[in-house]
């Protein structure tokens, strides 16, 4: 099954790991890559420095395309940018603004550089201004989330550029795989299921919630500021949609989210921690290898597309 995302990135499965912020850490990015996906580095709120030592440190442990994840209010975005193009990075993924200052200085490096996007208009932009390919993210999605689900989103983003588009959101086995590929995507991004890799460095306690979690166990914080987030519930999240319920004041409620997803991710403060994970979690039931999750969800999707045009 060799799709444009294959090509474009070198890789031999057309599955991305999620760029997510103290998570996609070294560890995990050199064990998705080495089992043949695309590993990435979520930079987050991280120091530039940080970053090219995570980059150097996935270096020394895989010879195999990698990528990092720019999310591009990090106060060091700048220093960012540029310690991608001089490591040479192969792919750069960016969410939380607009990317078009640094086009220039990526494409000059050979880096493929790959928007995350959450409408139609977004996607068509980041064509216009140069990007090798968009991954339009629903908002089934662990993390920061748009509004249109993943069903209604990534076919019509498909229908809108000519470069290729790779889903994302509510994604974490063969079915959400081929399901993908049916609607016009040529590779799939998953973050949940990676997050209780065997290889993930996250927290046991977080690992066994996104285990142990239902289908209904996720709730949407912070709709009311324009920047909604979807975590595991938890007396965070309570305290949180209690707090928007009352009219609280952006200010207050930052202050209770806080350093929350390292609380979770380092710390395993499950219970006042921010314990991102998507609506998908109620599906990811055991802590796999990376090996494992890629290549059963591969190969379980291929199965399934036998017989129609992806045979």
């Amino acid at each position: 099954m060799r799709t444009e995302i294959t090509e474009l990135l070198g890789i031999r499965y057309p599955i991305l790991q999620g760029g997510m912020a103290w998570v996609g850490t070294w560890e995990l990015v050199s064990a998705v890559s080495e089992a043949g996906g695309l590993g990435i580095i979520g930079s987050g709120g991280a120091p530039a420095e940080w970053v090219r030592d995570q980059i150097q440190q996935v270096k020394a442990h895989t010879k195999k395309p990698f990528g990092v994840n720019l999310m591009l209010m990090n106060p060091d975005a700048d220093k960012i940018a540029k310690i991608i193009a001089e490591e040479k990075v192969e792919v750069v993924t960016t969410g939380a603004g607009n990317p078009e200052k640094y086009m220039d200085l990526w494409k000059k490096a050979g880096v493929k550089v790959i928007p995350v996007v959450a409408s139609v208009a977004l996607a068509r932009r980041m064509e216009r201004e140069g990007a090798d390919a968009v991954i339009a993210e629903g908002t089934e999605s662990g993390g920061h989330i748009g509004e249109t689900t993943t069903m209604v989103l990534v076919p019509q983003v498909v229908d809108a550029v000519s470069i290729p588009v790779i889903a994302a959101g509510g994604i974490a086995d063969g079915r959400g795989f081929a399901a993908s590929m049916i609607l016009g995507a040529k590779g799939v991004q998953m973050g949940t299921v990676f997050v209780a890799s065997k290889e993930s460095i996250v927290h046991d306690a977080y690992k066994k919630k996104v285990v142990k979690a239902k289908d209904i166990d996720t709730k949407v914080t912070g709709r009311s500021t324009g920047h909604p987030v979807r975590s595991l519930r938890n007396q965070q999240t309570k305290e949180y949609l209690r707090l928007e319920a009352q009219g609280a004041s952006l200010e207050e409620l930052e202050k209770l989210t806080l350093g929350g997803l390292r609380r979770a991710v380092v710390d395993g403060d499950v219970l006042h921690g921010s314990v991102m994970a998507g609506q998908i979690a109620g599906l990811v039931k055991e802590e796999k290898s990376c090996r494992e999750i890629i290549e059963t969800v591969y190969y379980d999707a291929e199965k399934l597309l036998k017989g129609s045009r992806y045979e």
